[in-house]
């Protein structure tokens, strides 16, 4: 299926390099004929000068002022052999009353655009012009026409994939979110009953044990279904001292984590408090310990750096396990991926969206090197 994907869009991608490829070289192709079209013109345009000239025939000093008069398009500049400007033909003409260099930059350019033709005034005295002319409007807007149209276009698919981006996501959240609910929905009536249960334990004798085993994984379980219940709801913050949060969540998950995995949490602060939900953020810490624990296969370290800063609190979780590629450094928040042969790709997703949505922070993979170990960072606002 990725496969695919791949295919199609490699497809929809080299279609549109072909349409792009094919659109420029055609309108280049056709700005060429025009442009040989121009030159035609202004040769006709300046043999009919050239008979003006020297015509003593009515019919064709008709004829030629007729052609030099329908010259409107091509701009045209005329100099002597010495190369002052002695006239000049459909310039703009506010520039050229108020721009004293207008004329002569426009003669430059058309230097570069085309090479001049020759018109004899005089064989006997040796006296020509020099017959400059530059590119029509026409030609121009030929030109530059699939460079303009190529950015509207691609201007225009850039908003198309923001929308569908945000679509997509708006969606995923709506499935997230609805998932969440339902679990917590799903997972309170079997909680009311298993209450009922214990209470009736404990009405008999020798069960004492075993009900507060039991009240402890029900209260473990109603503390997950507040969790899901939160997901997609605004939460309510509440000062709390981050350190005691972390080292609580890292103390639980030492209970059930194997003997020969050390864990150390280094700080050199007493209490630093900040606006979190604890629910959700022990959420975070808990899933970023697991997933530590998951790479390094029952053995190894983990370390916990809290650090504090006038603006921020950086919380970095180290561990000794298989680490990360680099190329996927940002794959591993994404919906789905994962490199466990269980499991729905979501726990590090939902863990950078409760950071960075609701705590307004930011949760990245710091570092991480093959067979050596990753450090995730967490960075809190105060």
């Amino acid at each position: 299926m990725f496969k695919k994907f791949i295919g199609w869009k490699f497809v929809l991608l080299s279609t549109a390099v072909i349409i792009v490829v094919g659109t420029i070289w055609y309108v280049s192709s056709l700005a060429s004929k025009i442009e040989e079209e121009e030159t035609k013109k202004v040769a006709t345009w300046v043999a009919a000068n050239r008979e003006l000239l020297q015509a003593s025939d009515e019919t064709n000093i008709n004829l030629a002022a007729e052609i030099i008069t329908n010259n409107t398009s091509i701009p045209v500049i005329i100099t002597n052999k010495e190369g002052h400007i002695i006239d000049s033909r459909n310039l703009d003409s506010v520039r050229l009353a108020h721009d004293t260099d207008y004329i002569q930059e426009q003669l430059d350019i058309f230097r570069k655009q085309h090479p001049p033709f020759v018109m004899e005034i005089d064989g006997r005295t040796r006296q020509y012009n020099f017959i400059y002319y530059g590119d029509s409007l026409i030609l121009k807007q030929v030109r530059y026409y699939p460079y303009i149209q190529l950015v509207v276009v691609a201007f225009f698919i850039f908003l198309v994939l923001i929308a569908l981006s945000s679509t997509n996501r708006a969606t995923q959240n709506l499935v997230w979110v609805g998932m969440a609910k339902e679990t917590a929905h799903q997972l309170g009536t079997p909680l009311s009953s298993i209450e009922a249960w214990i209470e009736l334990l404990k009405e008999s004798e020798g069960n004492e044990l075993v009900a507060s085993e039991l009240r402890k994984d029900v209260d473990r379980l109603k503390l997950i279904t507040e969790r899901f219940s939160k997901i997609g709801s605004v939460p309510q913050l509440e000062e709390k001292d981050v350190i005691q949060q972390v080292e609580a969540m890292m103390i639980y998950i030492k209970k059930r984590a194997p003997q020969k995995v050390l864990f150390t949490m280094h700080t050199q602060e007493n209490e630093i408090p900040a606006m979190i939900s604890p629910s959700l953020f022990d959420w975070v810490i808990e899933n970023l310990l697991k997933n530590a624990l998951d790479s390094m296969e029952g053995k190894g370290a983990i370390d916990i750096y809290i650090e504090s800063y006038p603006a921020h609190i950086i919380i970095d979780i180290t561990d000794t396990g298989k680490g990360i590629p680099k190329a996927n450094f940002e794959k591993v928040f994404k919906p789905g991926f994962s490199t466990k042969k269980r499991g729905w790709g979501l726990g590090l997703s939902l863990a950078k969206r409760i950071i960075e949505d609701y705590h307004k922070g930011r949760l990245t993979v710091k570092s991480s090197e093959l067979n050596k170990g990753t450090t995730f960072r967490i960075l809190l606002r105060k």
